[in-house]
């Protein structure tokens, strides 16, 4: 049986609706990448050199990033000489299986979120402005109030003019308190207060939003370090969780973006918003590989319930589901 087909059966029969949304949030690039992958297969007789140097420019232009382009370009090539793989179509298949190797690296990638079950959880999240931040913030709240916990925000943006209330608007629509001071007041003594409050009201949760105006980087990533030692010093271990929400539209501007802020905190995760926006979904495997931080999270469209926890091979499957059901049908129609 095909990589697929088993990745198939196995998605499938599970009874979560994430596979669905990772097939509908994914159709941009599906239709970009995967009808590129299928025209390069029609047209070719045979697996040659020409074939494989088509299928790198339509990976890279799928942004998966040149250094993992060519690994995967390598992996395929040895793959194809294995397996004595004749026929172009049958090379869908391997790919599929090398690109959830990649993602994973060999390893299930820890995409779970490092919740304290016997204590309060706080989550960092950073980013540049207008990247999704604050919506992420409010699907989380969202996410984890439907789960039973008792949630709060931190409204640590301070500087951008509506931030605050941007932060309360989700807090109205999730029904979440939101802890603030007034616009222009210290980003670490918000933290100070949503933390002592946290605690006080026997939170399991708190969402802590942070400045991003990148134009002034080193007192951005100052005032970062010092939220982040506020935070430690309150809740030792704390934060539990650094998130960097990064656009998905904005290709490897994200990228740049993930590396300024590594250098700065240490980062333990990426949501990558908008993957529903873009047809070059192919920076998820260029962010993973690159950066070597796992994507917790991925925007798969506006609704609440949109942003999904990330899985590899619930991404890969979105990718190639039409290619690969359209095969079938033909399979099955040739039987006919």
């Amino acid at each position: 049986m095909s990589f697929f087909k088993k990745l198939k059966e196995k998605l499938t029969t599970s009874t979560d609706q994430a596979t669905e949304k990772f097939k509908t949030g994914l159709t941009k690039t599906r239709d970009n990448f995967s009808n590129k992958v299928n025209d390069l297969v029609a047209r070719y007789r045979k697996i040659d050199e020409d074939f494989f140097e088509e299928l790198e420019e339509i990976l890279i232009g799928a942004d998966v990033g040149f250094d993992t382009v060519m690994e995967l370009i390598e992996q395929l090539k040895y793959e194809v000489k294995r397996r004595n793989t004749k026929d172009p179509a049958e090379v869908r298949d391997i790919i599929t299986e090398k690109l959830v190797d990649i993602y994973q690296g060999g390893e299930e990638a820890p995409n779970e979120l490092n919740i304290q079950e016997d204590g309060l959880t706080v989550i960092l999240f950073v980013g540049v402005n207008g990247v999704g931040k604050t919506t992420t913030i409010g699907k989380l709240a969202h996410k984890f109030k439907s789960e039973g916990k008792k949630v709060l925000l931190a409204a640590g943006d301070t500087f951008r003019a509506g931030a605050i209330e941007q932060l309360e608007v989700w807090g109205e629509r999730t029904g979440v308190d939101v802890i603030k001071q007034g616009e222009g007041s210290d980003p670490a003594a918000v933290m100070y207060d949503a933390v002592q409050a946290a605690k006080s009201r026997q939170a399991d949760i708190l969402l802590c939003d942070t400045a991003g105006r990148l134009q002034n980087k080193v007192n951005l990533m100052k005032e970062l370090e010092k939220v982040k030692r506020v935070i430690e010093r309150e809740v030792p271990g704390a934060p539990h969780e650094v998130l960097i929400v990064l656009d998905a539209t904005t290709g490897q501007n994200a990228m740049i973006q993930a590396k300024t802020f590594k250098e700065a905190t240490d980062v333990s995760g990426i949501v990558l918003t908008k993957l529903d926006g873009t047809a070059k979904g192919g920076i998820v495997l260029a962010i993973r590989k690159e950066l070597e931080i796992p994507v917790k999270f991925v925007g798969l469209g506006e609704k609440m319930d949109d942003l999904q926890q990330f899985d590899a091979e619930k991404y890969v499957y979105g990718l190639f589901s039409t290619a690969f059901e359209e095969k079938e049908e033909q399979a099955e129609a040739d039987e006919e």
